[in-house]
C-alpha cells in the first residue's frame, strides 16, 4: 500500500481496489486503522485505449504504482465516507469527522 500526508498531516494508506476497463476505487485508509467508519473513497478514471473494451481490466498495483502526490491529493479532496453510520438522518457525510 501507497502513503498520502493530508493537509492536516494524517498519514493515511491508500489502496487501489475493484479495478475495471476504465475505472478503480481508490480507498483511503484512516490512519488509527481501528475503525473502517472513518476510511474514504474515491473513483479513478484511466483515460486508456482499451477503455471500451469492457473485457479488459487495469492493473491495481501499476495505478497505485503510477499515481504521485498530487492525483491523490486531488483524488483526497473529492473523497467521500465509506460508511456513514454514524448520521442519524441517513444523509451522506462526505465531509471528514
Amino acid at each position: 500500500m501507497k502513503e498520502f500526508r493530508s493537509s492536516d498531516g494524517s498519514v493515511w494508506l491508500v489502496e487501489v481496489l475493484l479495478p475495471g476497463a476504465s475505472n478503480a476505487l481508490v480507498a483511503f485508509r484512516h490512519p488509527d486503522g481501528r475503525m473502517a467508519r472513518k476510511d474514504r473513497y474515491n473513483w479513478y478514471n484511466a483515460a486508456v485505449p482499451g477503455a471500451t473494451d469492457v473485457k479488459s481490466r487495469l492493473n491495481a498495483s501499476e495505478i497505485e504504482r503510477s499515481l504521485g502526490h498530487d492525483e491523490l491529493a486531488r483524488l483526497f479532496r473529492r473523497s467521500m465516507l465509506i460508511s456513514a453510520a454514524d448520521n442519524p438522518l441517513g444523509i451522506p457525510v462526505t465531509t471528514p469527522g
